[in-house]
């Protein structure tokens, strides 16, 4: 599958191996047609709102894919899931792996299962920083 979108991915996770648990979501995006081209170096960040849980290990990457924006957002919530993340849980709240789609080319999108670019994405150094590592 030929990458034809620049996409920007958030890394996080604060559950189990977090190291592992990242490196197996960027494999897992691999077999689903993502080309990881770049990722950034996974830094240790304290947790932003929801309930009291361990520290993240965050980090980006950038990928290509030919991937739709939507169907983008199916894969990366399936490999949350496939890791252990559970539906239903605290808003903000503890999760083995955390994937989302920080940017896709230039575009933006509003739509209830997908804002583009990423709503929050300004307000949190733990995205911004491994972000400016892997922006070309």
């Amino acid at each position: 599958m030929a990458g034809e979108h620049q996409v920007y991915l958030g890394l996080g996770a604060n559950l189990g191996d977090r190291r592992a648990n990242i490196e197996r979501g960027l494999a897992l995006l691999a077999e689903g047609g993502v080309v990881v081209e770049q990722v950034s170096a996974l830094r240790p960040s304290a947790p932003v709102g929801g309930p009291e849980q361990p520290w993240f290990l965050n980090g980006a990457a950038r990928a290509a894919t030919a991937l739709a924006p939507l169907e983008l957002l199916a894969l990366v919530k399936g490999i949350e899931r496939r890791l252990g993340r559970r539906p239903g849980g605290p808003r903000w709240g503890p999760r083995p792996l955390d994937l989302d789609i920080l940017l896709y080319d230039d575009i933006t999108l509003d739509r209830p299962e997908l804002v583009l670019p990423h709503p929050r994405m300004a307000l949190r150094s733990f995205v911004l920083e491994p972000l400016v590592e892997v922006l070309r």
